[in-house]
């Protein structure tokens, strides 16, 4: 058998292929139809070019190519830093009793799902933690928070963590967009319900852009952004050692969002206004970076062997979150327009990611008219309410003995 040739690329380089890939996958998405109704990530789409031009290396060439991984596992740290930096309880407050059902329902689909992963695995004979990675990892978290816990298991000795991350919440965000529309406009149509408003087929009902940040020197203002995430990373690092003294083992980008949530929430009770724009564009970037560089060496012939239980995981996971969102928070939120409608983003953040939540319910406030309630509750509870409940649903269960891993 002749032996894999390995070449070893450093950060530069990786950061350089990882933007071409990003390029890449924005273009080949505006080109192919399905790919931009689906609402699939650029670097998921660029990456798994580059993926599958590995695989014809490994196989034609007998060449592997490894990526360097410390501004990769930066930048993992600096996106979680953003969404705890994004995350101000007040804002949580002024949702009233239905913010109050969308978090506690979005909970219970958290448990259910993990419970549902896990269970699927243990009769698969896998190891449960598995599960989780498959569960609300994937399917609530997205590609980025199902590779980064995939990277913290993968330490801990759970092998091919990253392969089940990957494979899992690629077939999540395919699902999570052909499932989440047509299950909104049965809804509506089941029940006969209309919007608050005419319907048009040109003006989207999404909520108003973020205001624009106070006037001052962006120069500044950029170099509190950095000095806040920079802040926020090392407190991350120092609550991790305190916990680890405990006994009790944090990922690292977990510990990162705690401190952002830390200092955004006392910062606001300081009557200090951030500005929140740099905050959330460089979480993007980070996030767009960080997905593409750790999807490009995705073994894709791993992926393949475990293709079924993957599929298998997708309809119950469907299945699952469908009853909820249907049996449980449209009823909650009064079987009206716009519990159907969030109940559609709902579906959308659960088994997909925002985008696809947001997109969900423009695409139904074109067809059947608007619903700026539901944006409004979708757009809170899922801008970082999410996050946290998954972090910490994820935690629990992975703390759990029979979760433990040899």
């Amino acid at each position: 058998m002749e032996l894999m040739q390995r070449f070893e690329l450093g950060e530069l380089a990786t950061v350089l292929i990882g933007l071409v890939a990003l390029f890449v996958g924005r273009w080949v998405r505006q080109s192919v139809p399905l790919l931009s109704r689906l609402d699939m990530p650029n670097a998921v789409v660029g990456a798994m070019i580059v993926a599958v031009l590995i695989l014809l290396l490994q196989v034609t060439a007998h060449v592997d190519i490894a990526f360097g991984q410390r501004t990769r596992d930066a930048l993992l740290l600096v996106f979680f830093t953003s969404i705890g930096l994004s995350a101000k309880l007040s804002t949580l407050k002024s949702g009233g009793k239905p913010l109050v059902i969308l978090c506690a329902v979005t909970v219970l689909a958290l448990v259910a799902q993990n419970l549902s992963g896990s269970l699927l695995a243990g009769a698969w004979g896998a190891h449960p933690a598995y599960g989780v990675l498959a569960g609300s990892l994937s399917f609530v978290g997205g590609p980025g928070t199902a590779m980064a816990w995939a990277r913290e298991l993968d330490a801990q000795g759970l092998g091919n963590a990253h392969v089940v991350a990957i494979g899992a919440a690629t077939l999540a965000t395919i699902a999570g967009a052909l499932v989440s529309g047509p299950i909104t406009g049965w809804i509506i149509r089941h029940h006969k319900l209309h919007g608050g408003g005419a319907k048009d087929n040109s003006v989207s009902f999404a909520p108003p852009a973020a205001q624009a940040p106070p006037p001052g020197n962006r120069t500044d203002t950029l170099l509190t952004t950095v000095f806040l995430v920079l802040l926020a990373v090392s407190m991350g690092e120092k609550l991790n050692g305190y916990a680890a003294a405990a006994g009790l083992l944090l990922p690292g980008f977990l510990s990162a969002m705690i401190a952002g949530v830390v200092i955004t929430n006392v910062a606001d009770a300081l009557g200090y206004k951030l500005d929140y724009a740099p905050i959330e564009q460089g979480g993007a970037l980070a996030l767009q970076l960080f997905l593409v560089m750790a999807l490009m060496s995705t073994p894709l012939i791993s992926v393949a062997a475990i293709l079924v239980p993957l599929m298998l995981n997708v309809v119950l996971q469907v299945i699952v979150t469908v009853a909820i969102a249907y049996f449980i928070l449209f009823r909650l939120l009064g079987r009206d327009y716009d519990a159907a409608v969030a109940s559609g983003g709902f579906l959308g953040f659960g088994l997909a990611s925002m985008p696809v939540a947001m997109a969900t319910m423009d695409e139904v406030g074109r067809r059947y008219g608007p619903s700026p309630k539901a944006f409004l509750l979708i757009t809170m509870a899922g801008s970082f309410f999410v996050d946290l409940a998954n972090a910490v649903v994820a935690k629990s269960f992975l703390a759990l003995p029979w979760f433990a891993i040899p």
